[in-house]
């Protein structure tokens, strides 16, 4: 981990995967039906079996055993999987996990969630991750942590329940996870088909909640820049719904308006170019009618119903 996630940040990783597992258990198990829409294209079913997925797949990377769901060609297809094909690789993976049933669903989540829980592994070690990039321990706990609190937040709309996501727990995944794998190496992941930025960019990225990092993008890369670094756009967040936004869930107009994000810097307009580039699997962030933002849908909530 970086040398900002020392042991008290590995600490708030074991509980915030503790604790929004135990949320989205108790949701699921409490929901009238698995069969209800809760995006345009899962059922609340299909979205709890593609957690489980992840939550087993990251035992395999942790244990450094098979998958244990078997789904063809797998390993493969992860290793080139970038930003634009993670829709792809949650298709081919729900496709051929097929059991849909919470009563069988929950208990495979929870015995993955307690396995995760109970490694003894260093915390900075690193597996390999979707596109062969490097993720430590911890951010495989942050990670998941947002898989449960976004598709979390999914279900929790589609059933009209409330879901507060804590900020402290949604900053993980930058912390943790995005910016340590920047450390270390993305691998393809971010090697998307959508064009880049006549010029570098560089945005700096500031939070209560995490270290203030700047992120460049140039020649066909993105690193992390020296700290002092000057940067073209300031993004001031709030995780929790900075995460939402970021996967689609809200816009971007919404998140200003209500200032859970604020962007200024010397050079603002140059955002967008960053984002189409340095992207979440979100359908808003690519041009209208492309194959990407086609092939991203699979992950947004039903209809405009993410402007809530």
């Amino acid at each position: 981990m970086s040398e900002t996630a020392g042991p008290d940040r590995w600490n708030v990783a074991n509980t915030a995967l503790r604790a929004a597992a135990d949320r989205f258990t108790e949701m699921v198990a409490a929901a009238p039906s698995p069969t209800v829409l809760v995006t345009d294209d899962w059922t609340l079913a299909d979205t709890v079996a593609h957690v489980v997925s992840i939550a087993v797949l990251y035992v395999s990377r942790v244990d450094g055993t098979e998958v244990g769901i078997r789904v063809p060609g797998l390993e493969d297809m992860l290793a080139v999987t970038n930003v634009d094909t993670v829709a792809d690789v949650n298709s081919h993976v729900l496709a051929h996990f097929t059991e849909r049933e919470p009563e069988v669903l929950l208990p495979q989540l929870n015995t993955a969630i307690a396995r995760l829980l109970a490694t003894t592994a260093d915390p900075r070690s690193t597996v390999s991750w979707l596109g062969n990039a490097r993720v430590t321990l911890g951010g495989l706990f942050a990670h998941l942590t947002n898989e449960l609190l976004v598709h979390g937040w999914d279900i929790a709309r589609a059933l009209r329940r409330p879901w507060p996501i804590p900020d402290e727990h949604a900053a993980l995944y930058w912390d943790l996870f995005m910016f340590d794998m920047l450390r270390d190496s993305y691998g393809v992941l971010l090697n998307t088909e959508l064009p880049m930025p006549r010029h570098h960019v560089s945005v700096q990225f500031r939070s209560a909640f995490t270290p203030t990092t700047t992120l460049t993008l140039g020649d066909r890369r993105v690193w992390i820049a020296p700290p002092d670094a000057p940067f073209d756009v300031r993004v001031r967040f709030q995780p929790a719904r900075f995460n939402l936004m970021m996967f689609g869930r809200i816009s971007i107009a919404q998140a200003m308006l209500r200032r859970d994000v604020v962007i200024g810097g010397p050079r603002p307009w140059r955002l967008p170019a960053f984002l189409r580039v340095v992207h979440m699997p979100n359908g808003r962030l690519a041009p209208a009618g492309t194959e990407s933002a086609d092939r991203r849908r699979s992950d947004r909530p039903n209809g405009s119903a993410g402007d809530r």
